[in-house]
């Protein structure tokens, strides 16, 4: 989504994984009418993106925007009104009563892009020789550690049709993480790449399909396929004649024939292109529905508002207390201060949200304050009990005092021993005008001085995945409305437990690395919570996971805005929704879109 504040999002729309919600990529971009004109007798539609896409392989992708909602589809999927799982490449499920065998039907006559037949061998292939091969570093592995166990299911083909899944446990987001949010890959394009060894021993599918390959040669099951991609400029995608989806009618889908995914070079172009007519969709921010909303008539387009966004803005601070290599990632001073609790609710208190939203959001937003996203069922409000950090600069400073901290003669915060409280936040470049300003004046109230350092979003995350030697940095996350999702997050070993990472094999090793008892409570919960079948019990766990979260505070949550999107009148058939990230949104259902004078 694209807003004021946060200019684009990067993340994965099923694993919650880092998000650069203040990253705007300057890219080079042409002006989309040109090509819209020269093939107009084609029906399009146009869209646009600030970034280049990072690779074309499914399984490695790590960020969001990405193509793989144009090009790949899994064996179940969530729809984006209803919320519900439904029927994808698998027709049809089959659960046993122990809640530990899964048996999917694949639909008759699947086919790749390329006309071979998609069969239970290309799912067997994608679980056992992909997705849980301990050689292909990949987020979806986190989903797929089951329970206290942590082990893989079993998968199995029994026929050309039909796939067994054999769990360890019963995991009840299985359906929702595993099987709608798992792509299927082409074993007859892939398994060579697999097996083979590059030069430094690693698999040869580290680097297949990136963003370098011939599109044509990129093997496909969804809805569409890449024709073509100018780096810096535009992806074009054709639509896949052996995509399985047909209407009531019969017609096959997708109904448009070509989608222009084009690179421009901020979301301030993005704006200018689609006002010129350049654009047909366009996610938009709540300053951006203002100047908008007053246009909607006579530019002959509708905003659609899906809601609060399935996603979360935060400011997180290092409390890794390890060493590497004798030398400490956190200063032992610093680290002190990050992982006392109340330093942390102090800088909570401090932060002046609800300015920021009307500032930045234009008010058409509100404060988060949970880790899970708002769209979720399983959200606590704080109506319902959840703790929230008002601003009171004057609670911050009590706080302070209470925890040994103190002032000098000049208002600068002093702890215990003198030391003057400063810090460098990290945020990225193209977040200079906005919130980063914000925070250092408000925690400049309570004698605190923030050194603000405007990086490029790869060295933050960088930082954050290897290095881990950073103080605090702004960041978000998106991901699924079901709260396993965040698993990879809240486990003390799991992937993207950022505010404490243990590092990745094959990382140089950490000494001294340590867990607090409310971290491994957090993960013992979502343990507890997918193992749990009474939907109000599920709800009960996953309360106390936020209320953890929001009295320890390994993550401060900022602001969260509307979900919002402006549609051409002549594009019919979106459904806009909050619950997957950009463009996730307003693609979801990409196979039901028409134009108006197709109907």
């Amino acid at each position: 989504m694209d807003s004021g504040l946060f200019p684009q999002k990067f993340g994965r729309s099923w694993i919650v994984a880092l998000v650069g919600f203040w990253v705007a990529i300057a890219l080079t971009g042409c002006n989309p009418n040109q090509f819209k004109t020269a093939a107009a007798q084609i029906p399009q539609l146009v869209i646009a993106t600030t970034a280049n896409p990072k690779t074309f392989n499914y399984a490695l992708t790590q960020e969001s925007p990405n193509i793989f909602g144009f090009t790949y589809e899994t064996l179940a999927t969530v729809n984006g009104v209803t919320k519900k799982i439904e029927p994808a490449l698998a027709e049809s499920w089959e659960i046993s009563e122990d809640k530990l065998r899964y048996v999917f039907t694949l639909r008759e006559g699947l086919r790749w892009s390329d006309g071979l037949p998609l069969t239970a061998d290309d799912v067997v292939f994608s679980f056992n020789d992909i997705y849980m091969n301990k050689r292909i570093p990949n987020y979806y592995k986190d989903n797929l550690y089951i329970g206290l166990s942590k082990a893989f299911p079993k998968v199995r083909k029994l026929d050309n049709r039909r796939v067994e899944f054999i769990l360890p446990e019963p995991f009840v987001p299985f359906l929702g993480l595993v099987a709608a949010a798992t792509g299927i890959l082409p074993e007859h394009a892939l398994r060579q790449a697999v097996e083979t060894n590059r030069s430094d021993g690693r698999p040869l599918f580290l680097s297949t399909w990136g963003t370098d390959t011939d599109p044509k040669k990129i093997i496909v099951n969804g809805p569409y396929t890449i024709e073509s991609y100018a780096t810096s400029e535009r992806l074009v995608f054709r639509r896949n004649p052996y995509y399985w989806r047909k209407d009531a009618q019969g017609n096959p889908q997708p109904y448009i024939e070509r989608v222009i995914w084009q690179i421009v070079e901020s979301p301030d172009t993005e704006l200018l292109q689609f006002r010129s007519g350049g654009l047909d969709l366009l996610e938009i921010s709540p300053p951006t529905f203002q100047l908008l909303k007053r246009e909607e008539n006579r530019g002959n387009f509708t905003i659609q508002n899906a809601g609060p966004d399935a996603g979360t803005s935060f400011m997180a601070f290092n409390l890794n207390k390890g060493r590497r290599n004798g030398k400490p990632l956190v200063d032992p001073i610093k680290s002190r201060w990050f992982n006392n609790v109340a330093f942390r609710q102090a800088i909570a208190y401090a932060i002046d949200r609800q300015t920021m939203i009307n500032n930045n959001l234009r008010g058409l937003g509100e404060t988060q304050n949970s880790p899970i996203f708002v769209p979720s069922p399983y959200y606590l409000s704080p109506k319902e009990g959840l703790k929230t950090y008002d601003y009171n600069p004057e609670k911050a400073k009590q706080l302070l005092h209470q925890a040994g901290f103190k002032y000098d003669n000049k208002g600068r915060l002093l702890d215990g021993d003198g030391h003057q409280v400063r810090f460098t936040m990290l945020s990225p470049a193209s977040n200079r005008p906005s919130v980063p300003p914000k925070i250092k004046q408000d925690l400049s109230k309570i004698g605190i001085t923030v050194d603000l350092q405007y990086v490029d979003f790869n060295v933050i995350g960088g930082k954050i995945a290897h290095t881990l030697d950073w103080e605090c940095y702004l960041g978000a996350m998106v991901g699924n409305i079901d709260p396993h999702d965040g698993y990879n997050v809240w486990a003390v070993e799991g992937s993207f437990h950022v505010f404490n990472q243990k590092p990745a094999k094959g990382q140089s090793p950490i000494e001294g690395w340590e867990f607090a008892n409310w971290e491994k409570k957090i993960e013992d919960l979502y343990i507890q919570g997918a193992r749990e079948f009474d939907e109000a019990k599920r709800k009960a766990i996953y309360a106390e996971t936020q209320r953890l979260a929001q009295e320890y505070l390994p993550f401060i949550h900022l602001v969260n805005g509307l979900a919002l999107v402006t549609v051409r009148n002549t594009i019919q058939g979106v459904k806009y929704t909050s619950i997957f990230p950009s463009p996730g949104g307003y693609i979801w259902n990409i196979y039901e879109l028409k134009l108006a004078d197709e109907l």
